[in-house]
């Protein structure tokens, strides 16, 4: 996934460049809402501060929004509300407070592309919106990321606020392979600095009470991939 990320404070910059690029993403950094608006590439989200030393954020929202439907995520040191408010008016999609963490922005990225990518598909086709709904994994999952429940069988599973977070996490990529590193930072926090020896216990825990719809895979010295259990296989 391409990234435009429009921030003119290096650090906060190549922090979050860094944190994306290890997530797997591709980034594209300029510090203006000239070079914002000039930038010839195509992307698939824009991360937009408001706080750009050549014109107010704001502005370069509204110009982006009147181009396309490109996601935009504004990431700003203004908490207050009505900056909020007009810059969801203006046609941005979501809106990060700083401080943030790098887990915090990749999530809200992932959750715009889930909502703006069906209603682009239905668009084309002419189709209405439709509300979206929990994610399903295979015929027995069901991850409601918007209420974070789980349901395995249709009955709902209780999950520690960590379990669910890390089921959330493997699951946004099943098959892929994650390092303890990624999981760590994405589930805990970029700053964690205790013993690993937790992630080991979530994981059982997973395991034991999604067994048969999911399997959690260990890889010696990496990390740990999920896998969707269907239908035809055992469990």
């Amino acid at each position: 996934m391409h990234v435009l990320l429009v921030e003119d404070d290096e650090p906060v910059a190549q922090s979050l460049r860094r944190g994306l690029i290890r997530y797997g993403f591709e980034v594209d950094w300029v510090s203006t809402g000239a070079a914002a608006l000039a930038h010839p590439e195509p992307y698939d989200v824009v991360l937009l501060d408001l706080g750009l030393p050549d014109t107010d954020g704001l502005d370069v929202c509204r110009a982006l929004r009147g181009r396309g439907d490109v996601p935009i995520i504004v990431i700003s040191a203004r908490s207050d509300e009505t900056d909020r408010v007009v810059g969801l008016e203006l046609g941005a999609d979501d809106y990060v407070s700083k401080p943030f963490g790098v887990r915090e922005v990749i999530a809200r990225i992932r959750a715009v592309m889930r909502r703006t990518q069906p209603r682009t598909e239905a668009a084309a086709n002419g189709a209405g919106l439709a509300p979206p709904g929990p994610d399903r994994y295979g015929s027995r999952l069901t991850v409601d990321r918007k209420a974070a429940r789980v349901r395995l069988d249709g009955e709902e599973v209780a999950l520690a606020p960590k379990e669910y977070d890390l089921l959330a996490f493997l699951t946004e990529e099943p098959g892929a392979l994650m390092s303890r590193e990624q999981i760590m930072e994405a589930v805990w926090d970029a700053n964690w600095f205790g013993p690993t020896k937790t992630l080991d216990v979530h994981v059982a825990a997973l395991r034991r009470k999604l067994k048969g719809a999911i399997t959690i895979e260990a890889v010696r010295g990496v990390g740990f991939r999920l896998e969707i259990v269907q239908d035809d296989e055992p469990s």
